[in-house]
Formats: C-alpha cells, sequence, structure tokens
C-alpha cells in the first residue's frame, strides 16, 4: 500500500520582516526620484543660467534706471544751502546744460569719490556738453562744507536734509538706505530747464555707488544725444 507524502506549506517570514523590507524599497524609490528631480533642476538651471547675459560690473556695462520725472519733463526747480557758503538754485544755470548728481552723502565715500573723478575729467565732461556739475545730498551743509574743503572739491554740494527737493526728483528711491536718504542719480537738465537725460544707477540688485567717468559719458552721450567733440 503506496503511501503520499504530504507537502509541507511554504514558510511564511513574520510580517514584520515583510513590513520592513517594504519600507526598505520605498525608501529607495524615494531616494532614486529625489535625485532624479535634483538632476532635472540642475540641467533647468543651467540652461537658464547659461544663456542668460552676465552681470555687467560698475564701469563696464552697468545699468541704470530712468526714475520719475524722466526725459522730457520739466525739472523741479529748487534753491538749497551750498557748501560753497551761498544759496544755489536750479534757475542759476538757465541757459546752460546742468548735470545734477543725487549721491548718498557722508556715509558713502565711493560717493565722493565720484566728484573727484568727475573734476579730474572735467575737460571729458565739458565736451560731452555738460556746463556745470552740481551734487544735492541730504546731510547738514556745515558737515558737507567740511567734507568737500578735506577733498579739495569745488564742485557745489547741496543740503537736502527734509529730502523735499529728492522726493520732487524720485532720487531717494534708488540707494541702499531705502528712502531715507538719495541713491546714485544723474540728470542733465537743459539750458530751457528741460530733462533731457537721466541715470540712476544705485538701485538694487547691485546699489552702484561710482560709475566710472567714461561710462558715465557714454551713457550720456547715448541717452540724451547732446554734442561731443
Amino acid at each position: 500500500m503506496s503511501t503520499t507524502a504530504k507537502k509541507k506549506p511554504p514558510l511564511r517570514r513574520p510580517d514584520a520582516v515583510m513590513a520592513a523590507e517594504l519600507q526598505n524599497k520605498r525608501r529607495r524609490l524615494s531616494w532614486l526620484l529625489s535625485g532624479a528631480a535634483a538632476v532635472v533642476a540642475l540641467v533647468v538651471l543651467y540652461a537658464v543660467f547659461s544663456t542668460s547675459p552676465a552681470k555687467s560690473t560698475a564701469g563696464s556695462g552697468t545699468s541704470y534706471d530712468v526714475g520719475s520725472p524722466g526725459i522730457g519733463r520739466t525739472a523741479p526747480a529748487f534753491k538749497l544751502a551750498a557748501s560753497t557758503g551761498k544759496q544755489v538754485g536750479l534757475s542759476d544755470f538757465r541757459g546752460k546744460n546742468v548735470l545734477l548728481y543725487f549721491q548718498e552723502g557722508l556715509t558713502c565715500q565711493p560717493c565722493w569719490d565720484q566728484l573727484t573723478a568727475l573734476e579730474k575729467a572735467a575737460a571729458r565732461v565739458k565736451a560731452a556738453g555738460v556746463d556745470e556739475i552740481v551734487s544735492i545730498t541730504t546731510d547738514p551743509v556745515d558737515l558737507i562744507t567740511r567734507k568737500t574743503k578735506d577733498m579739495s572739491l569745488t564742485t557745489p554740494v547741496l543740503s537736502d536734509p527734509d529730502l523735499k527737493v529728492s522726493r520732487q526728483y524720485g532720487a531717494n528711491e534708488y540707494g541702499m538706505m531705502g528712502s531715507s536718504r538719495d541713491g546714485h542719480s544723474f540728470l542733465l537738465v537743459g539750458p530751457d530747464g528741460t530733462i533731457r537725460w537721466r541715470a540712476d544707477y544705485g538701485g538694487a540688485p547691485d546699489y552702484t555707488m561710482f560709475v566710472a567717468v567714461d561710462k558715465l559719458l557714454a551713457d550720456l552721450k547715448a541717452g540724451a544725444g547732446v554734442r561731443s567733440s
């Protein structure tokens, strides 16, 4: 009489072991997906930045904003105490091309270096069509006067402590100190009192506080079409 051996049922692994293996598989899958996503993100960033133009530096390709009032608008009148010991007003320059230079003031040495650079390049500035330069900042006139004497500057620097003039020109919207100080703005006002060119260099993200004279004059010539020799 033959007997048939009974098959033993397959060994069943404990549920805890199966759950651990399943969790490991899920974790590995999650890592793979995360890695793939990171690779895709890097590829996208590379594509964006490799096709975008590089941000230029001051003195070469520095960009600038154009605030308000802009080209073609009448320049707001003003009269302020100056480092020369006199009251200086926009009307004093009627019939001339005057370059207004709004700057941060005593807390910004590059701003004063800008004035030095412009004075040293007086002949080129004149040849570019600028008859006079006037700087405006928000510091007290006595401190401005001392600063100009210490640096042997002859350019009139005007004091606008309550920002009345700066706000009229929107020059306090382009600096590192929020709207409490001016940034680094230039406006060329023509002989008839009309704004012929404007460049606000001091805005975000670079907050440029010095522009090489060659760059500044090139921008002025291109934007205002003033005479050149």
